[in-house]
This record gives C-alpha cells, structure tokens and sequence, in this order.
C-alpha cells in the first residue's frame, strides 16, 4: 500500500502533461476575484530535488521536462542542404510557455534541479483568499510535506492532512465560495484505484455539481485504464456537464525482447487528462500545446496526442 513514492517519477513526461493542463485551469479560474479551493487528493511531497537520490534511480525527468528544456535549447536546423535561410521554430505555445515559467520560478538560475509537484504549483500560483486542501496517505511522505509547507509560513491557508484522499476529500466540498478545483492523481499501483476514481468522482458531483474535477490516470495495458475516461465520460455526459479529454503518448506499449534474449519493458509510455468542467478555454491551449508537446518528447514514431471534448 505505501510502496509508491512520486519521487521515483518527478518531472517526467506524465508530470509535464498533468502540470501544463493545471496550471492552464487554475490560471482561468483565478480570473474570477472570488475565493477558490484547491484539493489534491494524492499530494506526495510537494518538492522534488531531480539532483537527488530518488529520481537519479529512475531518470524518468531525463525524457520528460529535461528533454523538453534541452530540446527547446537546440538552435534551429536549416531549411536544407543549400545554403537557405534558417527555418525558424514556430513559437511555443501559450500554455507550455506559461509550464515553463512556473518551473523556472523554481529554478532562478536555470535548469530544473528542483522540481514542484502539484501542491507547490498551486500554492505558488494561488492568491491570498484561496485555499488548498492536501491529502497524502503516505506517512514518509506526509511529514516531508509537512516540513516542506511548513517552509512557506503559509498559516490556514494551506492545509496537510494524513487522511485518505479517496475518503475524506469530499468533506470539503462544497468550500463556502462555491468554486473549487479538485486534482485526483493516485498511483494506480493498486487496481482497485480505477474504481475509486470514479466512485470519489461520482460523490464529489452529488456534492458539489459546480466544481472543476481533474482526474490523471496512466494509459498502460491494463483494461480499467482504457476504463476509465470512457466511464468517467459517461458519467459527466449523464450529469450534463462538460467534459475534456487530453492525452500523451510518446512511445510504444510494447514489451521488447533484446538480442539477449532479456525482456525489457517500455516504461510508461502514455498518460491523460479528464476534466469534468473544464474552463472553455482550455481545448484551444492544449490544441496548441500537445502537438509541440510530441515534438520535443517523442521517443519513438508511435508519439501522439488526443484532444476530445463535449457537453
């Protein structure tokens, strides 16, 4: 149950996807002057070192948001083998653009050797009169999130709790300012995670019909994740909600044999964004965002996006 632990994973590609469409949809939802909260329902630590020990294990930030800042670094190839004018790069889209600011802001002498998970892009981006609730179940990282926060003097503002996000997250909703925006990203590592997604997603709707709902989730081969933005579709469609639907992919699923005959599996190779009222701005900023998005991170010619959206 405690086995996963995020820093194994920051900074990688699915965190480039989850944290362009969050920062895209809290940016739109500040636009209103009145109070909002946040709730993630699996927080982590909050603040990853990608210099440390946890993601040196894995290197996964190495094809996500290390690759991206090393691609878009690399000067511009010429037209052709002639002697033509250097074809210059389209400019970067708007919510990638505003991605990379964030991290920068982490990161004042460049690079990205600190990575923010999710609590500190928020709390980072939200205003005074707004909340944000963190769940995280996990207890090393619980109290490395606590220790962290506790580094901002951020007083009620921001609150940790030791709970169940699955559980106990929706105690919060409605919030008094009646907007709200809510992140559900578990690991997954456990099955039964599918299911609760979309029974956590099903009593947050009864609770508070209103809010924004963001739900990422791996595309890997296993039925229930293929599952899941069918049914939550399904679910928002019969509630009469809008709905939006992004994905990533930047490599083949496909488990390979090298010469040696050792089987090597590919990683994961996919993830996806479901929102459930999401802001009507944000289709256009991810059509511009995930075609740039498989540009730089492609590993393989099996790289693409979908985009999908309806109510």
């Amino acid at each position: 149950m405690f086995s996963y632990r995020h820093a194994f994973h920051a900074g990688n590609h699915a965190d480039v996807l989850k944290h362009t469409v969050l920062i895209a949809t809290i940016d739109h939802l500040l636009e209103k002057d009145a109070p909002l909260t946040v709730v993630d329902t699996h927080a982590g630590a909050g603040l990853y070192r990608l210099d440390g020990d946890y993601a040196d294990t894995s290197g996964e930030a190495a094809q996500g948001i290390l690759r991206l800042l090393a691609e878009l670094k690399k000067p511009p190839a010429p037209a052709s083998a002639k002697k033509t004018p250097v074809e210059e790069p389209a400019p970067l889209a708007d919510a990638l653009a505003r991605y990379l600011e964030v991290i920068a802001d982490f990161n004042p002498n460049g690079g990205a050797k600190v990575y923010p998970g999710s609590p500190f892009i928020v709390q980072h981006l939200l205003r005074d009169q707004d909340k944000l609730k963190l769940f995280e179940l996990h207890p090393t990282d619980s109290r490395t999130l606590s220790a962290n926060i506790a580094q901002l003097e951020a007083g009620r503002k921001i609150a940790v709790l030791l709970e169940d996000g699955f559980g106990s997250a929706t105690k919060f909703l409605p919030p008094p300012s009646r907007r709200a925006l809510v992140l559900c990203d578990p690991s997954y590592e456990v099955k039964s995670d599918y299911a609760r997604v979309l029974d956590f997603a099903a009593e947050s709707l009864k609770r508070f019909a209103t809010g924004t709902y963001a739900v990422w989730y791996p595309i890997i081969p296993r039925p229930e994740a293929h599952d899941l933005p069918r049914r939550l579709k399904t679910m928002a469609t019969k509630a009469g909600k809008s709905w939006l639907h992004a994905t990533l992919t930047v490599k083949s699923s496909k488990i390979v044999t090298d010469p040696t005959g050792e089987t090597r599996r590919p990683g994961l190779p996919a993830s996806g964004m479901f929102l459930i009222n999401p802001p009507h701005t944000l289709k256009a900023k991810l059509a511009a965002a995930l075609p740039q998005l498989v540009t730089h991170l492609a590993q393989d010619r099996n790289a693409t996006f979908s985009l999908d959206a309806g109510g």
